[in-house]
């Protein structure tokens, strides 16, 4: 029986313009190392066999410097250039994967959180469902409001999760549905669809189930300065 082997991609191709800073959130420093270092190492340590690291136009030479050699990264396989929006940098991410692969976990780098048990979790589950994605049930009451502002309705709390990354896929099921929503992203928005995440991709182009991993509610995403602060206490 073949080796199931397994590649991570991580995105760190955001401009993270909600941060207010100069500086990409991704390379903001928690404790003197870039926020892009921990979720990298996580998968550096643990079974995953390749990491796909997707950056912004221009960055790669600084990521092999600043990020790869300096730290002693060893599973990043290739450094991509990002795209446009978030889906283009994940379409171009597996695009490049041309080594033998079964499944492939989606990650944003702002997420610097993620550790061992959630990617075992991940790793169990996508054997099993084909496609699943880490998230946590919501903590708060979720008001759904009309276009004044009103409460138009109130979902039950104990349905409703609040999803993260990483996301996982067979590798063929993740590849045809970028490949058919990118043949398609030009009659996205009059059909209203906003594309927010890979499990949606999955969803709406492949019609197939997803299933919902237990992540944590510590695995943030560094989007504001007072996300910072947080992770600054959480490391």
């Amino acid at each position: 029986m073949n080796e199931i082997r397994t590649t991570a991609i991580v995105l760190a191709a955001g401009q993270g313009k909600r941060m207010r800073s100069n500086v990409h959130k991704q390379y903001l420093l928690i404790r003197d190392k870039p926020v892009l270092y921990y979720s990298l190492k996580a998968f550096q340590d643990s079974v995953i066999d390749d990491i796909v690291l997707v950056v912004g136009e221009g960055e790669e030479d600084f990521c092999q410097k600043e990020i790869l050699d300096k730290y002693g990264f060893r599973k990043i396989r290739a450094i991509v250039c990002g795209g446009k929006e978030r889906y283009h940098s994940v379409a171009y991410g597996i695009r490049s994967i041309n080594w033998e692969c079964d499944y492939i976990l989606i990650h944003d780098g702002a997420r610097p959180f993620v550790d061992d048990e959630i990617i075992k979790r991940v790793l169990d589950e996508v054997g099993r469902s084909r496609a699943c994605a880490v998230g946590m049930p919501v903590k708060d009451t979720i008001k759904i409001a009309d276009e004044k502002g009103y409460v138009a309705s109130t979902p039950d709390r104990s349905r409703i999760w609040q999803i993260q990354t990483p996301q996982a896929f067979e590798k063929q099921l993740i590849t045809a549905a970028y490949e058919k929503m990118l043949a398609e992203e030009k009659e996205l928005p009059a059909g209203g669809v906003t594309v927010t995440d890979d499990a949606m991709v999955v969803e709406y182009f492949m019609k197939i189930p997803v299933k919902l991993v237990q992540g944590s509610y510590a695995n943030i995403k560094i989007t504001t300065p007072e996300d910072l602060k947080i992770a600054e206490v959480l490391i």
